[in-house]
């Protein structure tokens, strides 16, 4: 049960809000943030509202089964109707606990999705091109814009490695559970004797981290340029206009050599240095919160194998979940995508929701 007077404040917070927005005299720099407050609490407010009357409905309610002057048919429609009360409010408080949760500030951003071919050699970098190419269908389908930051192309048409830049509404909310190793099982199209084979590809998505988030100090970065190359260290152009990016304290280390301007691959640079180093801060501060970080759905640990790709049975199953979609063609082509991150996320809420009770 959620204490009726940590909903009462919830109330008074609105009523507050409102008042403040309608007097004209809010400041200008608070305004913004108060006004996305109220929106949110906006959606709640009338569940807040019934779920403060409960208790009142309910003795009422019941003072009429109970007395005994009380004609037979008022009493069934009151055992009705109490029935009635009782269901919706079991559903008023999940919706009011789902809304109490601690936000994850990140949530609201856009997002960098990393892809990298693993375990497999050839067929895994076919996989991971094959993973970068259901991501650019989902966009599409969703209507997000998908902007590629880096690409590394293998032979026979996959990537070792593609770095992109997806934005649109509660991006990194949406997509934050696909970091982690994804496992193909196929048989792959240089396989004479038909066998099935097993390779991977790793995914990490990380919000994308504005300048205001992370403050990075020019003395803090090692910059080294170099010729940039294509496959077998071919010459791509004939100047220095690649980029490697070290940031000293982390050691995180980022190069980029896809634009032929030196200044355009630094900015690009970056633009990935900034959003790992932002998540590099968040992992200690959660690990640092959180003893049980392993056991939660996501947590950002590039080496966990979260998913199978199993083409000769037709599907696709997550780990962590349990949950398995028979339905793998249509999944591969972002047609039913959603299904599998909304049951990611009413996990990963189910867990937390736990935590308070």
């Amino acid at each position: 049960m959620i204490p009726v007077k940590k909903v009462e404040e919830l109330v008074l917070r609105h009523k507050s809000l409102e008042s403040e927005l309608s007097s004209g005299s809010i400041d200008k720099k608070l305004f913004a943030t108060k006004s996305k407050e109220y929106s949110d609490i906006n959606e709640i407010i009338i569940h807040a509202k019934k779920y403060i009357e409960f208790e009142k409905n309910k003795k009422d309610l019941e003072k009429i089964i109970n007395d005994s002057g009380s004609e037979k048919e008022i009493k069934e429609m009151a055992e009705l109707e109490l029935n009635e009360l009782l269901k919706n409010n079991e559903l008023i408080e999940k919706k009011i606990k789902l809304f109490l949760l601690p936000k994850d500030d990140a949530d609201t951003k856009n997002a960098i999705i990393e892809i990298r071919a693993g375990t497999g050699g050839l067929e895994a970098s076919l996989f991971a091109s094959d993973l970068f190419k259901m991501y650019e269908k989902v966009c599409h389908k969703k209507k997000w814009i998908l902007e590629v930051i880096s690409i590394s192309k293998s032979e026979a048409g996959g990537l070792k490695e593609v770095i992109g830049n997806i934005k649109g509404k509660n991006i990194y909310s949406l997509l934050k559970y696909e970091s982690g190793v994804h496992r193909v099982q196929r048989v792959p199209d240089t396989e004479t004797q038909g066998r099935v084979h097993t390779s991977a590809a790793t995914v990490a998505v990380l919000p994308e981290a504005e300048e205001v988030d992370v403050k990075i100090e020019e003395k803090d970065l090692r910059i080294d340029v170099f010729r940039s190359s294509g496959p077998g260290g071919q010459s791509v152009n004939t100047t220095d206009s690649a980029v490697r990016i070290t940031h000293i304290p982390t050691g995180i280390v980022v190069s980029q050599q896809d634009e032929k301007s030196q200044i355009r691959n630094r900015e690009k640079g970056l633009k990935i240095l900034r959003s790992r180093i932002y998540e590099h801060e968040r992992q200690k501060l959660d690990e640092a919160r959180s003893k049980d970080r392993k056991n939660k759905i996501g947590t950002g640990d590039r080496s966990e194998r979260i998913r199978t790709y199993n083409f000769p049975q037709g599907r696709v199953t997550d780990h962590r979940i349990n949950f398995t979609l028979h339905k793998l063609e249509e999944f591969m082509q972002g047609e039913i995508f959603e299904e599998m991150i909304e049951n990611l996320t009413l996990r990963a809420q189910e867990e937390e929701l736990k935590k308070l009770n």
